[in-house]
């Protein structure tokens, strides 16, 4: 999907009985779970799988051999992340935000990244200005692999990095929001060509904040979103799932 997850930190069961947890949900020794959020991930980014497909328990099962309990792990892992919708008496489908809502997702962060930007460039360090070059090295790494995922998730992290380094954890955490809800639209509707220029476009607000120069930074910075939103493809086609889940290409490892 993709963006950093958090495992998931359960609070130690008080006083339970052996039977209780004899009764809970087989345990997923092979993995098995996660080898489905990843190839359901891959498809979606790959776009095999578009928005609105849906995703039946039981022929993902067959795809991968397993029970369907373990597909239903993996699709409430997916609902988490915000890649899958989970609909009462309907079932799971592929999520699929509207145009309207990735409008008003980029407008509020243009009006919060705009204000961030130029708070930090004011008190920007030497040694901040060189994490931010590995950050960006990282993002080239990963678009020269065509590594989908990966240069999804640092392309939207490099926005994250900037907003931790200004140290408002309030500010960082409503911008986390914000780009969990816009990582998923560009996580399936952006191109590869689009994802090179956001990084040469990262690299350009980098050498201003370098400069400290906050109007030059605050202008690429809200031009910087504006052509990431426009470049966006929000015309997607449904596909068949079995067929989508096959993938032509080495399962990932």
């Amino acid at each position: 999907m993709p963006r950093s997850r958090t495992p998931l930190k359960l609070a130690p069961l008080q006083d339970a009985q052996p039977s209780v947890q004899e009764a809970g949900p087989p345990a997923d020794k092979g993995g098995s779970t996660q080898r489905i959020v990843d190839a359901i991930t891959a498809a979606i980014v790959e776009r095999r799988l578009m928005p609105g497909t849906k995703l039946v328990e039981q022929q993902i099962a067959d795809v991968f051999s397993v029970s369907r309990t373990l597909v239903r792990q993996a699709l409430n892992q997916l609902s988490r992340d915000r890649l899958v919708t989970l609909e009462p008496a309907r079932g799971a489908f592929v999520a699929q935000p509207s145009v309207e809502e990735a409008r008003q997702v980029f407008d509020a962060r243009k009006l919060i990244e705009g204000a961030l930007i130029k708070q930090l460039c004011a008190r920007i360090t030497p040694a901040q200005i060189a994490e931010l070059r590995r950050h960006l090295q990282a993002e080239a790494d990963a678009i020269a692999r065509t590594d989908v995922p990966g240069r999804t998730w640092l392309l939207s992290d490099f926005h994250l990095v900037l907003a931790r380094m200004l140290g408002n954890e309030v500010l960082a955490q409503l911008l986390a929001d914000l780009l969990s809800r816009s990582s998923l639209i560009s996580l399936m509707y952006q191109s590869s060509h689009s994802a090179e220029h956001s990084r040469a476009e990262h690299v350009e607000i980098v050498d201003a904040l370098e400069r400290r120069d906050a109007r030059a930074a605050v202008r690429l910075t809200e031009a910087h979103l504006g052509n990431v939103e426009r470049n966006l493809r929000l015309h997607p086609r449904v596909t068949d799932l079995q067929a989508a889940l096959r993938p032509s290409t080495p399962p990932l490892e």
